[in-house]
C-alpha cells in the first residue's frame, strides 16, 4: 500500500542516494538481480539489499518478482522516468563544467539515419575543424516515424534526419523540438559512366525500360517515383533492386547500368565523389524535411549548442526561400 504523502527531508533527502538509485536502474535494465550484480561487479545479496531499502523508504514496491526475473511496477516506471532525467542533468552539468573549462575539447553524441549519413562528412569536417579536440559519437537511428528510443532514452542529445511521417495528432511530437532546415528535393540520378549521363535532355518516358532501383512500396523514395510515372500515364519503370541503403545503391548506380533517386542534398556534396549526375528531370516537389530533433525541457549541452549552430549555418544554403517553421 502506497503512502499518500512522502516527507522529503526526513524520509527522502537524508535516505535516497544516487548510487542506489543506479543498481535500481541497472536491475531494470538488466532484469534480474543476477545479472544487475554481475554488471555492477557486487553480489547479489547486495543489490537485493539496496532495492529492499529502496522500498522501505519510498514505502511501494517497485519490482514485480518472478522465477524469470524482476520487472518494474508502476511506481518503479515511475521512478525509472524522473529518474533518467535527473541523471541526465546531472551528466549534463559535468559536461558543462568540462566545457567550461576547455569550450574547444569534449565528446557529444548524436543520432542520424543511414539514410544522411552521407552528407555528415563535409558538415563533419567543418566542425571538426573548429573544434578538434570534440569527439562526436554518432548513433545511427530511424527517423521514418518519430518514436527515436536514443533521443528519449538519453542515449544521444539530438538527431538529425527526415521525419517525413510527421503529422500533429499522433502524440509521438508532444516531447519533441523539431527544427525543420530545410526541405528535400528528390532527384533522379546515373552513373557518370552511363549514356545518360551524356544527355542535356532527358524525357522521364525513355526511363521506363531501364533498371531502376528504388526502396520498397510505401516509402518516399518509392511513392514520388510511382507518382512521376503515373501523371505521365506510364507504367512503373523495372526494378532490378529495391533497397534503403544509400551506399549499396550509389555503388551500383555508380556502374552505369542503373538509374536510381537520391536526396538532392547528397548530390550537392557527394556527387564528384559517387561518380553520379543528376539527370534533368522534375519530380513532383513533396514535402520531405530535414529536421534538428531534441526533446523538450532538456538542457543541451554548450557542446550541442554550438554544433546545432553548426548545422544551421552549414544548411543555410539549402533552406527555402521561406523561413522553416519551428515546431
Amino acid at each position: 500500500m502506497a503512502r499518500t504523502t512522502i516527507d522529503w527531508e526526513s524520509q527522502i533527502g537524508r535516505r535516497l542516494r544516487l548510487r542506489d538509485l543506479h543498481v535500481f536502474f541497472t536491475v531494470a535494465q538488466r532484469g534480474t538481480m543476477a545479472k544487475a550484480a554481475q554488471q555492477l561487479n557486487v553480489t547479489q545479496p547486495a543489490v537485493s539489499r539496496v532495492i529492499a531499502d529502496l522500498e522501505h523508504t519510498l514505502g511501494v514496491r517497485l519490482l514485480d518478482r518472478s522465477p524469470r526475473g524482476v520487472e518494474p511496477t508502476m511506481y518503479g516506471r515511475a521512478l525509472l522516468a524522473r529518474g533518467t532525467a535527473a541523471f541526465d542533468e546531472l551528466r549534463q552539468s559535468v559536461k558543462d563544467i568540462q566545457f567550461l573549462a576547455d569550450p574547444t575539447a569534449g565528446e557529444l553524441k548524436i543520432g542520424c539515419p543511414e539514410g544522411i549519413s552521407a552528407i555528415l562528412p563535409p558538415l563533419m569536417e567543418r566542425f571538426s575543424q573548429q573544434y578538434p579536440r570534440v569527439v562526436v559519437d554518432v548513433e545511427q537511428v530511424r527517423t521514418v516515424t518519430l518514436e527515436l528510443p536514443a533521443l528519449r532514452e538519453r542515449r544521444v542529445e539530438l538527431v538529425l534526419g527526415r521525419p517525413g511521417t510527421l503529422s500533429k495528432g499522433d502524440g509521438l511530437e508532444d516531447d519533441l523540438d523539431i527544427e525543420v532546415l530545410f526541405n528535400e528535393k528528390l532527384v533522379v540520378v546515373a552513373g557518370n559512366c552511363s549514356r545518360w549521363a551524356r544527355r542535356r535532355t532527358v524525357d522521364l518516358a525513355e526511363l521506363v525500360g531501364e533498371p531502376w532501383i528504388l526502396t520498397g512500396p510505401g516509402e518516399f523514395n518509392y511513392n514520388v517515383v510511382a507518382e512521376a510515372f503515373r501523371a505521365r500515364g506510364l507504367d512503373m519503370p523495372r526494378i532490378a533492386f529495391k533497397s534503403a541503403s544509400t551506399q549499396f545503391r550509389a555503388n551500383m548506380v555508380a556502374t552505369g547500368r542503373f538509374i536510381a533517386t537520391f536526396p538532392g542534398s547528397l548530390m550537392r556534396f557527394n556527387a564528384d565523389r559517387l561518380a553520379l549526375k543528376v539527370l534533368p528531370i522534375e519530380l513532383p516537389l513533396r514535402r520531405w524535411p530535414f529536421a534538428i530533433v531534441t526533446l523538450k525541457h532538456r538542457t543541451l549541452s554548450p557542446l550541442a549548442e554550438r554544433f546545432i549552430e553548426h548545422v544551421r549555418e552549414f544548411t543555410r544554403p539549402m533552406r527555402d526561400a521561406r523561413p522553416a517553421p519551428r515546431r
